[in-house]
């Protein structure tokens, strides 16, 4: 009987450490996955923060109009108000001479009255100045195409963003090291990103191009060593080569510009052939296959302004694959 109890308690110890050791294994499963996860969300974030502080430095944004606030002159709000003071003003002869029929009934209040009278005029007054502010602002659509475009560079507003990825860098750069990425890439990242803010801070537009590409080749190398999926890791390698192409356009050195451009299509006719992405992204990756040539054909023309076009076209269109 004894022996059958021996018997007994080894197989619950051993069912409970097989279960014990199961749920750990998942569990432990489970947390690398939530990791891998954040940090592919964090790496994201830096990518598309960087992407857009490239297109800033020539104003390439999605849309196509903005709306834009201005101030009507005097003259113009004279002239829109001139009918309806004048007619008030004829209104109120008629009103005026009743009121002074019964001017000395009112004339008999106190000065308490006066006061609070006083009180109301103000009140009045500065509401209707309110109102003539905002109907003396002029709201209009207007063009934000390449062509278009003849702003400065808000530098202040880049400032501000470059300080405030400061902000997320310290847990980024903890997520990155328990992925064990390269501990010399995630230093070398940081440092890319003090010199961007050096040169940010002097407004120079080339090197700040050139600086921000700095920073954008090791968000490739961090998603292929984290194992992150393969579109859009390819993704990101050819949009690095177009942004290493876009930022020399200042320097006028085509033949570079022409280089980095064939490694772009190079690097993307891996998924022409990847027969593992899903077949509703392939008209997608097609089409962008074809405007990766346009641009290239741009870069013959040697026609900054059509690169410009061809650049933001295409960068929609991978933004939506």
């Amino acid at each position: 009987m004894k022996k059958w109890k021996r018997i007994g308690y080894i197989v619950l110890l051993a069912i409970v450490a097989v279960l014990s050791f199961t749920i750990f294994t998942n569990a432990s499963k489970n947390n690398g996955k939530t990791q891998k996860d954040k940090t592919f969300s964090e790496i994201k974030f830096v990518e598309t923060k960087i992407a857009n502080l490239l297109n800033t430095m020539n104003h390439i944004e999605s849309r196509n109009y903005g709306i834009v606030t201005s101030e009507l002159s005097k003259e113009t709000t004279q002239k829109s108000s001139g009918g309806s003071s004048s007619q008030s003003q004829s209104g109120g002869g008629s009103s005026g001479g009743e009121s002074s029929g019964g001017g000395s009934s009112s004339g008999g209040e106190g000065s308490g009255g006066q006061s609070s009278g006083e009180q109301g005029a103000a009140d009045s007054s500065s509401q209707g100045k309110t109102e003539d502010e905002e109907k003396n602002k002029k709201f209009e659509l207007k063009s934000k195409g390449v062509l278009t475009n003849t702003d400065d560079i808000n530098w202040d507003s880049v400032k501000s963003e470059i300080e405030n990825l400061y902000t997320s860098l310290p847990s980024i750069t903890i997520d990155l090291y328990q992925l064990n990425i390269n501990q010399e890439d995630v230093l070398a990242f940081n440092t890319e990103i003090d010199k961007l803010t050096g040169v940010v801070k002097d407004e120079k537009k080339e090197e700040t191009l050139s600086q921000l590409t700095k920073v954008y080749e090791y968000i490739p190398k961090f998603l292929r060593s984290s194992g992150q999926e393969e579109l859009y890791t390819t993704l990101i390698e050819t949009k690095l080569n177009v942004f290493k192409a876009y930022s020399k356009l200042d320097t006028d050195n085509w033949q570079e510009i022409s280089k980095d451009m064939k490694n772009a299509i190079d690097s993307y006719s891996k998924l022409l052939t990847n027969t593992e992405i899903d077949a509703r992204k392939q008209y997608n990756i097609s089409k962008a296959y074809i405007m990766l040539n346009e641009l290239q054909n741009a870069v013959n023309l040697q026609d900054t302004s059509v690169f410009l076009i061809k650049y933001k076209n295409l960068l929609e269109e991978m933004n939506n694959i």
